[in-house]
């Protein structure tokens, strides 16, 4: 599909995504660091009612809202790339420097706000993917075909692993609790710097996803799934099956004790229930009325750079010691307030920034800054 017009729905889904994301990362934020809390390894029968809670929202969101991200991520790089050939310019080109900036915008949101940026595994990404629609849609079905064999196969290597007793589930450290819980924001970056690679595995190891996810978004868009004619409907309702019948069946394995299936479901099995947030959204956005909340997610989807940033701050100040130090304080229904809220702040800061800036912040300063090396 190639079209200068652009497409509400891919705002809206970029907006619930980046919004969605801060559902995993704020059990992140509120417990200081300890991944065992967005998994069910500390578990080995049935959970506490506070328990449940949790796991039912990450049951919803944990890689969901990822994966989706991911895959819009994927849908703007082809954008980038339709308009790109509609004025005959170069490929890639621009778009290098475009995604060296977005590295080093992850590099400093992860020095000083969050270990676990996602911005520069998407800007490595983003440079393999760039090259590889470059060589046309045979290129492409054949990458899709070998990175997510690939992927598929070490994901469930590592779930036979798990089933035979091995411990195979995201890490945590009682040092790193303590840094978040008591230390100073100053000691919070050394510990990140300090522990670089540590921090980075998780981003390294899902490259391999991430090239399929921007793939098959890309695909998406080339096929019109995010178009408002009956060809894009039929192709929603196909993404709303698949996720339906396919990735909540595969999802409810979170709500096995014993850790397991932590990686499965977060790195394999959540982009297939992610596929029908798409169906679902296009659904609603087609069938309802809600106008208002439409158009607050496209506008937080158009500065999801910036919103990203800013829930993590936020959040980062909320919980940790440096800040209101409300980490280990609160039970679950109060850490899914504090995100329902956060949410709706930023549809507001989103609405207001759009209307009188037309960019955001992050967003302005990497075009200008790109822009700025071209002239």
């Amino acid at each position: 599909m190639n079209s200068t017009q652009r497409l509400p729905l891919v705002d809206i889904l970029r907006g619930f995504a980046v919004l969605g994301t801060l559902g995993t990362n704020i059990w992140i934020f509120a417990y200081f660091g300890d991944l065992s809390y967005i998994t069910a390894s500390a578990y080995t029968g049935w959970w506490a009612l506070n328990d449940f809670i949790r796991m039912l929202v990450l049951f919803f969101v944990n890689g969901k809202l990822l994966g989706l991200l991911t895959i819009m991520f994927g849908v703007g790089l082809e954008l980038k790339y339709q308009q790109t050939m509609r004025k005959g310019n170069a490929w890639p080109g621009v778009y290098i420097w475009t995604v060296l900036f977005l590295f080093v915008e992850g590099l400093i949101h992860f020095t000083l706000v969050m270990e676990y940026d996602i911005l520069m595994s998407y800007a490595v990404t983003a440079m393999i993917v760039a090259f590889i629609i470059k060589t046309g849609d045979k290129a492409i079905n054949r990458t899709l075909y070998l990175v997510g064999g690939f992927h598929a196969l070490i994901i469930l290597l590592v779930l036979i692993t798990a089933l035979s007793g091995a411990n195979m589930t995201l890490p945590s450290s009682d040092a790193i609790v303590s840094i978040y819980q008591n230390g100073t924001w100053f000691e919070q970056i050394d510990n990140r710097l300090t522990n670089f690679w540590f921090f980075r595995t998780e981003a390294i190891f899902i490259i391999p996803m991430n090239i399929f996810l921007f793939l098959l978004g890309v695909k998406f868009m080339r096929n019109g799934v995010f178009s408002q004619d009956e060809n894009g409907r039929q192709a929603r309702t196909r993404l709303l099956t698949i996720g339906l019948y396919v990735g909540v069946p595969l999802n409810l394995l979170i709500f096995i004790p014993g850790g397991a299936f932590d990686l499965p479901v977060r790195y394999l099995f959540a982009p297939i229930m992610a596929l029908g947030y798409i169906g679902i959204i296009g659904k609603m956005v087609e069938y309802t009325k809600g106008y208002w909340l439409w158009k607050r997610l496209g506008q937080v989807g158009k500065m999801s750079l910036s919103i990203y940033v800013l829930q993590n701050i936020m959040a980062s100040f909320i919980f940790y010691g440096w800040g209101l130090g409300l980490g280990g304080k609160l039970n679950s229904i109060e850490i899914i307030t504090i995100w329902v809220t956060l949410s709706i702040l930023q549809l507001f800061i989103a609405q207001y920034w759009i209307n009188y800036f037309h960019v955001g912040p992050m967003e302005w300063i990497r075009k200008h800054a790109v822009q700025g090396h071209f002239k």
